[in-house]
Parts: C-alpha cells; structure tokens; sequence
C-alpha cells in the first residue's frame, strides 16, 4: 500500500474458511473498480467467496462515509487476499495409509479510496440483498409462514364442513379393484 496523502478506508477479513485461490478469483474481478460497481457485481455471484466479500466491502463503505467520503465517489484501489493459518488434518487410505488434508483459510485487505471530482456512474446503487447474517432475514419467512398457515386451516375447516360422500365411493372403488386383482 502506498502511503500518500489521499484519502484511504481500510477494512480488514481475517480467518475466512475459504482457501485463497478460490477467494482470489473474486477479489480480481473488484480491483479499480467504483465501490458500487463491485456491489452489483457481488451481490449476483454464485461463488461462495462472494458473500463474505460483499459483507467486508459494505462494511469498508460504511467506514469510508463515516469519514465523510461520498459513496459514489468510492473505488477499490487495492484488494489483497492473503494465506491465513492452515488446519492440518489426516483421512485413512487404504492399506494403512493415511494422506493429510489441509484446510486453508484466508485473511483479505480491502482498501477503499476517494476519486477527485464527481464521477458519473453506470450503475445505480443496487438495493440492499439481505445475506445470512441479517437479522431481520428469518422473520420474514416466519410471516409468510404464518399466512400458509392461515390459508391451510380455512382449507381444512371447508372441507370439514361440506359432508359428502365422496371419501365412500373412493373406499368402495379401491375395494373392488383389490378383490379383482387378486
């Protein structure tokens, strides 16, 4: 990192269980690119590296507009992902062997600076994509549960209500073709 005059916001990832390599294919795609930009582009990754990536550059946002930068004027300077600690483990093989596996874990730098004069940007900010660490993300599925819920019970208590004879005559057909076949 160079240490000139300009304005700099620095968010730092650390222990992330992803190995680097896989990490790194994301992190190249964000460099020099506007803070809202690299957003968009995270929030419709399919990679697993993503998510933690878009939690890491939001927090850098927040960080950066808290040392009143302004949003639009926010770009990627430097992305660095670094080898972290490696959990060494052992799985048995065959004929007494055993081979070692080693679970990498990642530590990412994220540098957010300021552009000089007003920039126009091609992408609009995106809406907020809530990710798994959201609070409020279950209680929304609670709600729409709930409202099954509702819809289900009203269903069973129509039914219930419109006595027919219908389940006898199902009854009585299943019987005849069981003493047909066997």
């Amino acid at each position: 990192m160079n240490t000139t005059d300009k304005k700099q916001s620095i968010a730092k990832l650390n222990y992330l269980k992803i190995a680097p390599r896989k990490v790194r294919v994301i992190a190249n795609l964000l460099k020099k690119r506007s803070a809202v930009e690299a957003e968009a582009e995270l929030l419709y990754r399919p990679q697993r590296a993503a998510q933690p990536l878009l939690k890491l550059l939001r927090s850098a946002i927040t960080n950066a507009v808290s040392k009143d930068f302004k949003k639009e004027n926010l770009f990627i300077s430097d992305i660095r992902v670094d080898q972290g600690p490696m959990l060494k483990r052992w799985m048995p093989r065959a004929m007494g062997r055993a081979t070692p596996i080693h679970k990498k874990m990642s530590h990412i730098i994220l540098v957010l600076e300021e552009r000089e004069g007003e920039q126009k940007n091609k992408y609009k900010a995106p809406t907020l994509k809530s990710i798994k660490s959201d609070k409020h993300v279950g209680h929304e599925k609670e709600e729409a549960k709930g409202k099954d819920i509702k819809k289900e019970t009203k269903g069973v208590k129509e039914l219930k209500s419109q006595k027919t004879s219908e389940p006898k005559v199902k009854a009585k057909a299943i019987q005849r073709r069981s003493m047909t076949t066997g």
